[in-house]
């Protein structure tokens, strides 16, 4: 069994914060579609919080998604 190459580089984390007024799936996602636009080489996305926005009645108005993002530095 052939071995596959380590990775080696430099990676940063970033948090990110996404909202919807659908779902927290939706929130992230559209986070870490945003943040795509202008970081390259994205890694991995990690869900480190999720909360709601309410009104003055209690209800929900948004759903928040705090992301970890991290992406590779160029050599």
């Amino acid at each position: 069994m052939a071995k596959k190459k380590s990775e080696s580089g430099v990676y940063r984390v970033t948090e990110i914060i996404g909202t919807s007024p659908i779902s927290w799936e939706d929130a992230a996602k559209k986070a870490v579609e945003t943040a795509a636009r202008s970081l390259h080489d994205l890694r991995i996305a990690e869900i480190q919080q999720l909360d709601l926005k309410l009104d003055d009645d209690g209800k929900v108005v948004a759903y928040r998604a705090r992301v970890s993002l991290s992406f590779k530095y160029a050599p």
